[in-house]
C-alpha cells in the first residue's frame, strides 16, 4: 500500500515539474457597461416644399431608395398660373406698341430727313421706343421668376438614401419651407444615450463590443457631443457593416467606462469537482488544491483568462498546463 502511495505521490510531483508556474500579481481589466444603442442615418434631411400650394403629385412612399435630385412631389399653386397669364397679355400688349412705335420712328426720321419735323420731336419718338423696350425686358424678367417659382413646385430628394417618411398625402395643402418627406443616408452608425456619471471616462477611439457577450462585432467610437441634456449624454459609435435595413432598432451594446484591478488565472488552471472549483497552487510544503470562486471570463493574448474573486491572493504561485 504504501508502495502504490509513493508511487501516486511521484506522478503528481512529476506532473507539477512538468506544469507551468505562474505567480499571480493584479491585473487591470476593463469595466464594461452593457447599453442599447440606436440604429441612426448619418444624414437625416427632410425634403422640403419650396413654393406653398396643393401636392398634386406623390412619387414616394416610406421605404423607397431614391438619389439625390430626384423628385419627390410636386406642389402646384394656381395664383402662378394666373400671374403668367397676365404677364402673357401684357407681354403681347407691349409688342404690339413696340412694333408701332418704330413705325413712328421711322416715319419720323424719314421726316427729319426732310426737314419736316423737329429734333426734339424724332427724340421723343426714340424715348418711346425705348421705353416699351424696357417695359417688355421687364416683363419677361417678371414672366421668368414666376417661372421658375412654377418649377420650384417639384420636391427635390435633398440626399441619395431611403425615404423614411411622408407625412403629407396627394391633395393636402402646404405652406413654403413644410416638410415632405425624410431622408436617410450616407450610411448608419450607432447613437448611444449614457448616464453623465461616464461621460468623462468616454473617449473618442475606443473599442465597443457589439451584442451582449463581447464575442460579436465591434465598433469605434467615433463622436462624443459636449451637450448633456436629461442627464444623458449622447455618443456615435461606427459599425463597420452594419443593418441599415431598419433605422431607430436597438442594438445591445457594451462599452468601456472605467478598469479595475483583479487577478486572473488560466483557465485551465481551474478544475471543477463535486460542484466546487478548484486551483492547483505551489507552496513551500509542495501543490496543493485550494477552492475558489472565480468570476467573469476574459481574453488576454488569445487565450480565455478566468477572475478570481476568492481562495488565492496575490503572491501565490498557481500550477497550470499538462498536470
Amino acid at each position: 500500500m504504501l508502495k502504490v502511495i509513493f508511487f501516486l505521490a511521484a506522478v503528481f510531483a512529476g506532473a507539477v515539474a512538468r506544469a507551468e508556474i505562474l505567480e499571480l500579481r493584479p491585473q487591470a481589466i476593463t469595466e464594461w457597461k452593457a447599453v442599447y444603442g440606436e440604429v441612426e442615418p448619418r444624414d437625416l434631411i427632410p425634403a422640403r416644399a419650396r413654393i406653398g400650394g396643393t401636392v398634386v403629385d406623390l412619387d414616394v412612399t416610406a421605404g423607397d431608395m431614391v438619389t439625390a435630385g430626384a423628385r419627390v412631389a410636386v406642389v402646384v399653386d394656381d395664383k402662378l398660373t394666373f400671374q403668367r397669364d397676365a404677364i402673357d397679355a401684357q407681354l403681347g400688349s407691349l409688342r404690339t406698341q413696340l412694333v408701332t412705335a418704330r413705325a413712328d420712328l421711322l416715319r419720323g426720321e424719314s421726316l427729319r430727313e426732310r426737314g419736316v419735323i423737329t429734333v426734339q420731336r424724332l427724340e421723343q419718338l426714340q424715348t418711346a421706343v425705348d421705353v416699351l423696350d424696357g417695359q417688355i425686358k421687364g416683363a419677361e424678367a417678371e414672366r421668368l421668376v414666376i417661372e421658375q417659382q412654377v418649377a420650384e413646385g417639384a420636391v427635390l430628394s435633398p440626399v441619395a438614401g431611403v425615404v423614411l417618411s411622408v407625412p403629407v398625402a396627394r391633395g393636402s395643402v402646404i405652406t413654403p419651407g413644410e416638410e415632405v418627406a425624410r431622408i436617410g443616408g450616407g450610411g448608419v452608425f450607432l447613437r448611444l444615450a449614457l448616464p453623465e456619471r461616464h461621460a468623462a471616462t468616454l473617449v473618442v477611439g475606443d473599442e465597443i463590443a457589439i451584442g451582449t457577450d463581447g464575442d460579436g462585432q465591434t465598433g469605434r467610437l467615433a463622436k462624443v457631443y459636449p451637450q448633456i441634456e436629461g442627464g444623458r449624454v449622447l455618443a456615435d459609435v461606427e459599425v463597420a457593416g452594419l443593418d441599415d435595413r431598419f433605422v431607430g432598432r436597438r442594438v445591445p451594446v457594451r462599452l468601456p467606462v472605467g478598469t479595475r484591478q483583479a487577478l486572473l488565472v488560466p483557465k485551465d488552471a481551474v478544475t471543477h469537482r463535486a460542484g466546487l472549483d478548484f486551483v492547483t497552487v505551489e507552496t513551500s510544503t509542495g501543490a496543493v488544491q485550494r477552492a475558489v470562486v472565480p468570476g467573469q471570463e476574459t481574453m488576454r493574448d488569445g487565450a480565455v483568462w478566468l477572475e478570481i474573486l476568492s481562495g488565492l491572493r496575490a503572491g501565490d504561485k498557481v500550477v497550470h498546463g499538462d498536470e
